[in-house]
């Protein structure tokens, strides 16, 4: 069995392009992968054809391998980034298409189940009305009704802060924007009672006396956790800042592959780690990620404001999980997501139910994603 041909779409969503892509072997089999990521999704939407492009004529069942070969034979342009979005793509859809192949699905390949009813917490779900305590109390409330039991939201967001051309603020808020953004939390809380999880965002958009504040004026309010409160960039910066709050931290949105993942681990900078399916790696490695991750006693939370099939396949690789927590889910969608796949995705309770389909379920709807292209702009997506 050799691979013929990989074929790559944009297509727009909710928040930012899919990078969708199928990879097509010589025997008719197919395998569909999501290589998502913003900004820039047409530099992995290339990225995702030219690596493509040197995968031609290798045995697609050799995961590993090609996985392997490809890390190493593009190292030089930088290990993170685009060429591991493209990566994670082109490792899920040759999983996909081995467990297609085998007649099982995608869980099995990693190890056999835990789980088939993935938990899922919201994000997303705070898009309507005004960026103020009384909207997003009222939309809280409709999470809940729908059997979501966690949620997450940047309760800073829609400030001066890195949401224009303007970066004056040096990542700092008003006293004004500091309140408004306990009064958001708080009317959360109040509106979804006391055993709902809530994981409050900061997308690294805060500097270190401003995150360190904001961490213990939110702590009443019993997080879940504390997300980005620093960039990826030094674990020493993020390690410190753990050491002046008292509030669970997460981190890994921007942490690419096992060797990204080791300096926090071994820094025990972090309780919850989230890597994200299309970005790090592809399942492959997400659930490499997350054995080690388990020697560190540190839960994991997939990150996925992607596409149909990173949700598809984070489930997969969650089902597998000894320390599995919660997995992201964008409440809030375009309506075309579960069309562009060949069958809805099966969200029950606040859970994405998994069957015995093989691989990852679904094949991709060619004439939807023709429809619905990929939305190439500057301004593509932004902060949730």
């Amino acid at each position: 069995m050799k691979i013929e041909k990989v074929d790559v779409w944009l297509v727009e969503g909710v928040k930012y392009n899919w990078t969708l892509l199928r990879i097509t072997a010589d025997n008719g089999l197919t395998g569909v992968g999501e290589a998502t990521n913003w900004p820039g999704s047409p530099l992995i939407y290339h990225a995702a054809q030219h690596l493509g492009s040197h995968i031609i004529g290798l045995d697609p069942r050799r995961v590993d391998f090609i996985w392997s070969k490809l890390y190493r034979d593009f190292n030089w342009i930088g290990p993170t980034g685009v060429m591991m979005c493209a990566m994670s793509g082109i490792d899920m859809a040759l999983l996909d298409l081995k467990a297609k192949m085998l007649g099982v699905p995608l869980y099995e390949l990693l190890g056999g189940a835990f789980r088939t009813r993935v938990q899922l917490y919201a994000n997303y779900w705070f898009s309507q009305g005004g960026h103020n305590p009384t909207d997003y109390a009222r939309q809280a409330k409709a999470v809940v009704a729908q059997g979501f039991t966690g949620l997450k939201c940047d309760p800073f967001a829609h400030t001066n802060y890195f949401y224009g051309d303007d970066l004056s603020t040096n990542l700092s808020l008003s006293p004004a924007q500091e309140d408004n953004a306990v009064a958001i939390i708080a009317a959360v809380r109040e509106a979804v009672g006391r055993d709902v999880l809530i994981a409050i965002e900061t997308h690294a958009l805060l500097n270190t006396p401003t995150a360190v504040r904001m961490a213990k004026r939110l702590e009443p309010f019993n997080m879940m956790w504390y997300e980005e409160p620093v960039g990826p960039e030094s674990v020493s910066t993020l390690r410190a800042l753990r050491e002046q709050v008292s509030v669970p931290i997460c981190v890994g949105e921007r942490h690419y592959s096992r060797w990204g993942y080791r300096p926090v681990l071994e820094a025990h900078a972090v309780d919850y780690i989230m890597p994200d399916v299309t970005r790090c790696g592809g399942p492959s490695e997400l659930k490499r990620i997350a054995a080690m991750a388990e020697t560190y006693n540190v839960m994991v939370a997939p990150h996925n404001p992607n596409g149909p099939l990173s949700t598809l396949a984070s489930a997969h690789v969650c089902a597998t999980l000894p320390n599995f927590f919660r997995q992201e889910f964008m409440f809030t969608d375009v309506p075309w997501r579960d069309t562009v796949i060949s069958r809805p995705l099966n969200i029950q309770d606040g859970h994405l139910v998994l069957d015995e389909s093989p691989g990852l379920g679904v094949d991709l709807v060619d004439a939807e994603m023709l429809a619905h292209p990929g939305i190439t702009t500057r301004t593509e997506g932004f902060y949730v």
